[in-house]
């Protein structure tokens, strides 16, 4: 039986996912911690009072036993190319409403492909509940609003005061070795790194960005149908560099051995960055769209840093569900919510230029 206010939130413990826990225990939600970690969770049970579930991301017996009473899972358990299809496959099993912290295209791409079981199940799809994507997805569909014939998207982000937890950072290794993407025609089109490098202006500063395959070529195609999509990261000379030269190197960074090695070491930094570091931070969005006839619109936004950004937009999504403020199918953010999602959000601003 169903408990209509019941949470699995899995990989609880990881450095975003424990962000997520304290915000719902300040919000006095319910919540069952998940994962594959036993150690962890019973440190985390004794810290939140929240109860516990060892299950391992692949198990999909006992992912659809503790799924079964309840209502949404906020996955935190990357990389999501690993574990998504297992935890929406019993998501679907047992018509619980799913939401993923990830930012990669893959998974939106596979995810977007079960929206018929989805509606059949009754149960919302939406991946990409954090920092990736919902403030861009509502950029994009901020944009799509004020020039609805627009044919071509760009997008640009950049932080300040930053860091990365592991989970990004382990993310970021399975991708090493791969050129990046963009959306050309409504298709997804290699194009290689560092090739395409664009000056942005994001308000308090500008800084060169570099072209990479974020969620958004997936996943603003869908809420927007911009047939045309590119997406840029804010990137020092360093960065530029490098990303040209894994052009050079990607036979030997798609090697196991290799990625292997650099989990490890990510295993030894810390899990993410301080809290300090984390609140002192801020997300810079800027977007650009225009159409055939050549007419431009720009917009930007700032808001929270990235971490903090997506425990924010991760329970606010969850509330929603939970007072069934929801769309059956797959949805991104702004499909199921609005260009004006993010805007609920303490502390973003967004001005057209």
């Amino acid at each position: 039986m169903k408990d209509s206010n019941l949470i699995v939130v899995y990989g609880s413990y990881g450095y975003t996912g424990s962000l997520i826990v304290n915000l719902c225990k300040e919000k006095k939600l319910n919540v069952l911690l998940a994962g594959r970690n036993a150690e962890a969770l019973t440190r985390q049970s004794k810290e939140s009072g929240f109860a516990v579930e060892v299950v391992e991301s692949n198990d999909s017996e006992n992912l659809i036993r503790i799924l079964k009473p309840a209502k949404l899972v906020i996955h935190c358990g990357g990389p999501f190319k690993h574990t998504a299809k297992f935890m929406s496959e019993a998501c679907l099993a047992t018509s619980t409403h799913y939401t993923d912290i990830t930012g990669e295209y893959q998974v939106f791409e596979s995810l977007a492909a079960l929206d018929v079981q989805a509606k059949s199940a009754g149960i919302m799809v939406m991946p990409g509940t954090g920092f990736d994507v919902v403030p861009s997805d509502c950029l994009a569909a901020h944009l799509k609003r004020q020039l609805p014939d627009a044919t071509h998207l760009q997008l640009a982000f950049a932080t300040s005061s930053a860091g990365t937890s592991r989970g990004t950072k382990k993310t970021s290794v399975e991708g090493l070795g791969y050129p990046s993407l963009i959306r050309e025609n409504g298709e997804l089109i290699d194009v290689p790194l560092g090739s395409r490098v664009v000056n942005i202006d994001f308000g308090p500063f500008r800084m060169n960005a570099l072209n990479i395959p974020w969620g958004d070529i997936a996943t603003a195609w869908r809420s927007t149908r911009i047939p045309n999509i590119e997406v840029y990261m804010g990137a020092n000379e360093s960065m530029i560099r490098n990303a040209k030269m894994s052009n050079y190197i990607g036979w030997l960074l798609r090697q196991s051995w290799v990625k292997n090695y650099m989990m490890k070491k990510i295993d030894q930094r810390p899990p993410g960055p301080s809290q300090k570091k984390r609140e002192g931070g801020r997300s810079f969005l800027w977007g650009k769209v225009w159409n055939s006839a050549g007419t431009i619109k720009i917009s930007r936004l700032d808001t929270l840093s990235g971490y903090s950004l997506t425990a924010e937009t991760a329970v606010l999504i969850a509330e929603k569900i939970l007072k069934d403020n929801l769309k059956p199918g797959y949805q991104t953010p702004s499909m199921a919510y609005g260009a004006d999602l993010i805007m609920e959000i303490t502390g973003t601003n967004r001005v057209n230029l």
